[in-house]
């Protein structure tokens, strides 16, 4: 598996992994971090994220759980060498995410808001705890 930055063009795969519109995933692309995955040229995972007020926040993390768990490296060493934690917000319904973000060693801190109706869980990862 590969890991590379986004590019816009990347933006039709990224709307259908993540159940979205194409041109909000252009904007991602332009505003935050976002690496994708690849495996055979096509791409089977994507993170998006920046960081705020000691914070690294996933704004986006959509693709295999084993594409996840690679995906999710970006964003945790930055969180390390910064010395900054890791958060993200999870809908419910996403467990093979799920499986990957509890496998690299987020910790749950309890229910996060609604978005489209549907619950989230609020994950939280400080640097040192990342096995990697």
């Amino acid at each position: 598996m590969d890991i590379r930055d986004a590019i816009e063009d990347d933006a039709e795969r990224l709307a259908a992994l993540a159940d979205g519109p194409p041109d909000v995933m252009r904007n991602l692309v332009h505003d935050r971090t976002v690496r994708v995955a690849e495996e055979d040229d096509t791409i089977v995972g994507f993170v998006s994220f920046d960081a705020e007020r000691g914070t690294v926040h996933v704004t986006q993390l959509a693709g295999s759980s084993d594409a996840c768990k690679e995906l999710l490296t970006d964003p945790i060493e930055f969180a390390r060498r910064e010395h900054m934690t890791v958060e993200l917000l999870l809908p419910e319904d996403e467990s093979e995410v799920r499986d990957a973000v509890e496998a690299v060693g987020f910790i749950s801190t309890g229910n996060g808001p609604r978005f489209d109706g549907q619950e989230t869980t609020r994950y939280r990862l400080e640097p040192e705890r990342a096995e990697h």
